[in-house]
């Protein structure tokens, strides 16, 4: 099963709310998820991310879309998980 850690939109018509999920890169991009990792907010620019569930979806190999690993970077998460991959 190949898992990648993407966008799951919500919230109303124009106005979207995002939530930061681990998921089989099969299933529809608003379909059932394995875990909510975090939410992204673009209007008010507000990110919350469960660092130690990001960690521990990049460890077991999950994917980060484009926008997810710009995100991750934003928060320091994609830096740390370099540092402990060179570090092994």
């Amino acid at each position: 099963m190949a898992v990648k850690i993407r966008l799951t939109r919500m919230g109303a018509k124009k106005r979207p709310a995002y939530r930061i999920v681990a998921s089989d890169s099969r299933v529809k991009r608003d379909g059932e998820y394995l875990e909510l990792i975090g939410r992204y907010n673009p209007i008010l620019n507000e990110t919350e991310i469960n660092e130690e569930l990001a960690m521990k979806w990049l460890r077991t190999g999950a994917i980060p879309t484009d926008t997810v690993r710009n995100l991750f970077s934003k928060a320091g998460i994609m830096k740390k998980f370099a540092e402990e991959k060179q570090g092994k």
